[in-house]
């Protein structure tokens, strides 16, 4: 494995994995900080490629071109959670690479997840596993309902069914549930994890640098659409000590990953207290309000911590409603940007879809 990096130097080159729209900032925050920064990534002229220096346009898996991007860049990081274990098994061995393997490998699997949370000493949702019909049924009976996932692949609401408490299910269309999330996946394991009753989710956001410094923003309260985030609100509504103990359960995770960088982790707030819902080895969308109402943004406090220099203040300034734009809502923003201390950011994407982040507006409260 390549050597930890020191502080790096204006005009380095930084190395990032996926184009998207979070590669994008990340992309942006790194030329304010001075640095040069290179995206891998198949789709051509993607998000990322209209700030950083350089597009490699090939797939994640490519083991040529993520040599190339290793040996061009004097650090890498990725913007999303599943990049191949193998893919950065291989920039590993050319130049450091934050966060550690160990993330993905947690963050892929959801029952890898659980088992690691569990460890920890997390509270975390009962939960079972999930190979066949007679599994789910079985679980079915024994939590009363609950939310089938795939265990990798799934983000933003896919790969995900729910089954209430009050509705008989029966085998037939147990079965073509576990056949439906398998076609969009491609995966067949599944965990069925208990519903919970909450007052709200919310979410941490922090950092951590190569010398083991944490710095954690304020947490932000969020609302779902349809498994999309749709809204974060701050300040939360979280108490003293809910903050303080959820900020400890992150703490804790980014020390037993040796994590460097920023990390999100999605909690449940109930009334048998927090529960952590899953971790994102990356910057998260619950965090874009960050660069408005913050001292360091999270996008530049995870350039400042993988490029080893001092993490920034987290410092809040105002409170403020961060709301995603889905599909053609970013289509016109003048509304948007006609409202007082609104901040509207579009991510370049050329083809507006259903439930598609599109970009994203910040509004700071008086």
């Amino acid at each position: 494995m390549a050597e930890p990096v020191s502080s790096l130097l204006p005009n380095a080159t930084i190395g990032i994995i996926g184009g998207g729209q979070l590669g994008r900032m990340l992309a942006s925050s790194a030329a304010q900080l001075g640095f040069r920064t290179i995206v891998l990534e198949p789709q051509p002229e993607c998000p990322a490629a209209q700030l950083c220096n350089r597009q490699i346009v090939a797939a994640y898996d490519d083991e040529d071109a993520l040599t190339e991007l290793a040996q061009l860049a004097d650090v890498v990081t990725y913007e999303f959670e599943n990049v191949p274990l193998t893919s950065a098994d291989i920039v590993a061995r050319h130049v450091a690479l934050y966060p550690p393997s160990r993330a993905l490998q947690v963050a892929q699997d959801r029952l890898a997840e659980k088992k690691f949370l569990d460890d920890l000493g997390a509270a975390i949702a009962p939960h079972r596993p999930i190979a066949t019909v007679d599994d789910l049924e079985h679980a079915l009976s024994e939590l009363g309902g609950g939310v089938l996932k795939t265990t990798r692949m799934g983000y933003d609401g896919k790969g995900q069914h729910v089954f209430t408490r009050d509705r008989a299910v029966s085998r037939a269309e147990l079965q073509a549930t576990l056949e439906q999330l398998g076609g969009i996946t491609g995966q067949r394991n599944w965990v069925l994890e208990q519903l919970i009753d909450f007052e709200f989710e919310f979410s941490i956001v922090a950092a951590r640098s190569i010398d083991g410094a944490v710095v954690s923003f304020d947490p932000a309260r969020n609302t779902h659409e349809n498994g999309i985030l749709r809204r974060s609100h701050v300040p939360s509504r979280l108490s003293k000590d809910d903050e303080k103990m959820a900020a400890g359960h992150v703490e804790t995770i980014m020390k037993a990953l040796d994590y460097v960088g920023v990390i999100g982790v999605e909690f449940f707030k109930s009334d048998e207290g927090i529960v952590v819902n899953e971790i994102a080895p990356r910057v998260h969308n619950s965090g874009h309000w960050t660069v408005e109402a913050c001292a360091t943004s999270q996008f530049e406090q995870h350039i400042r911590a993988i490029a080893g220099l001092p993490l920034g203040s987290p410092h809040r300034h105002a409170d403020c409603i961060m709301t995603n734009l889905l599909g053609h809502e970013a289509d016109d923003i003048t509304q948007a940007l006609a409202q007082a201390q609104t901040k509207v950011t579009l991510y370049g994407k050329a083809e507006a879809r259903d439930g598609r982040k599109m970009g994203h507006m910040v509004q700071v409260l008086p």
